[in-house]
């Protein structure tokens, strides 16, 4: 076996500090959400008229949120081939894969012609967007479970906020772009080039995001807490034998409600919005940008109020909030502008709330040899299971049989999370 050929930073004194650590994970994740948005939105803006031209207004969506859903499923993929990559080479060079894959695909996307021009260009997205999922499922690093092993016990929620805090940040920067230059250009032309912009400053931050990661992986202290906690990859069989399988069941269940909820206040309103409303699609992006900030404070009151009651509590009570926002769904988007804001802001607190505590929930009932593997693939498959197929699946409900089927979905993301809280609850008892 080759030498591992990470090449480590130089040494500072002092230990690593929750601070530290925060930042990094700030940083990394701010800039995977909004690659992660930028290509939600497209998938209802540019998609459906430039890859799917073909079709019906419902199918073209339907059939750009298929593409969407890809990465989802080529998620837990990448872990895996991520985990052999840093086994054999480390983390640095798994780190440098795995964005190198991130960038070069969302490059790639937005130098792609319509289907107009080209007829394998729904191919060449299609792969592209796996190629999305197998980085951001590679490019896991460790430090979201560094930094709770590391947080003070009165100050968990807190920490654990800081990971997500990313989510809000990236929307709203990626939707604030799409909002200005859907408002400065005319409908063709950003229907040609417009939209390619966003594409270009996410593989930008990617770059940037990757020299700040790499710095702190490579970094002595890093390394060695890392090491210490024993957060190094482990095989699936493994996990499996040492008892990890029920926990990330659980785990995965465990974020439900907040997943689907992320993805029915982001991209499926405005897919339904540009079916079933005259409403302008920019003056709902401008709102949804107030929104996201509103989305920020509600992570902030969420970082306080789980180090109060817990985590647990926490999860399961906003999960209760959520199935009864999913109750009113149906009377607020069918409420006209007033009923559509309420929508819109409701969500946006509720996603700050619950996202806030959602990623690593149960990740600390892993024994510490099978963390590393079991936080990143139980963070996968809440992302597969309570994300992935959300804005098609609400779509085609809300399409064929109503917003009241919505409500359902929202109802059974519940019933999903509370349950697996419960499993947890017993098994950590």
């Amino acid at each position: 076996m080759p030498p591992r050929r990470d090449a480590p930073a130089p040494h500072h004194d002092g230990a690593v500090t929750p601070d530290d650590i925060a930042v990094g994970v700030l940083v990394g994740r701010a800039c995977e959400y909004f690659d992660f948005f930028v290509y939600g939105l497209a998938s209802v803006l540019v998609f459906p008229a430039l890859f799917f031209p073909h079709l019906e207004r419902l199918d073209a969506l339907l059939a750009s949120f298929s593409v969407f859903a890809l990465a989802f499923v080529a998620r837990p993929i990448g872990t895996m081939g991520g985990m052999a990559i840093q086994r054999r080479y480390g983390r640095g060079v798994k780190l440098t894969v795995a964005m190198f894959g991130l960038g070069t695909a969302t490059c790639t996307m937005a130098l792609l012609p319509g289907t107009a021009a080209w007829g394998g260009a729904i191919t060449a997205l299609a792969a592209c967007r796996v190629l999305q999922g197998l980085a951001i499922g590679a490019a896991w690093d460790g430090l979201p479970s560094l930094l709770a092993i590391n947080a003070p016990a009165h100050r968990r929620g807190w920490y654990a906020m800081m990971g997500q805090l990313g989510a809000p940040v990236g929307f709203g920067i990626a939707a604030t772009l799409f909002a200005y230059l859907m408002t400065n250009v005319t409908p063709e032309d950003f229907l040609a080039w417009g939209w390619r912009f966003p594409f270009f400053v996410a593989f930008a931050l990617n770059v940037v995001a990757l020299f700040a990661r790499l710095q702190l992986v490579l970094d002595n202290d890093f390394a060695d807490a890392l090491r210490k906690y024993e957060l190094e990859p482990c095989s699936l069989r493994e996990l499996l034998a040492g008892g990890g399988g029920r926990t990330l069941a659980v785990g995965a269940f465990a974020a439900l409600s907040s997943f689907a909820l992320v993805h029915l206040v982001t991209v499926f309103p405005l897919s339904w919005l540009s079916l079933s409303s005259s409403r302008n699609l920019i003056d709902v992006l401008w709102l949804q940008v107030g929104c996201a900030v509103l989305g920020v404070g509600g992570m902030l009151v969420s970082g306080w109020l789980a180090d109060r009651i817990g985590r647990r509590t926490t999860l399961g009570t906003l999960a209760v909030a959520i199935g009864l926002y999913g109750v009113a769904t149906p009377w607020m988007l069918d409420g006209g502008d007033a009923g559509q804001n309420l929508f819109f802001l409701l969500g946006f607190a509720l996603f700050g709330l619950s996202y806030a505590q959602a990623a690593g929930a149960v990740s600390s009932a892993f024994p510490s040899r099978l963390r590393y593997l079991g936080a990143a693939l139980s963070g996968d498959l809440a992302w597969l299971f309570g994300a992935a197929a959300a804005p098609l699946v609400a779509l085609y409900l809300s399409a064929n049989y109503g917003l009241g089927a919505v409500s359902l979905y929202l109802l059974s993301g519940m019933a999903g999370t509370l349950l697996a809280l419960s499993v947890h609850k017993r098994v950590a008892s």
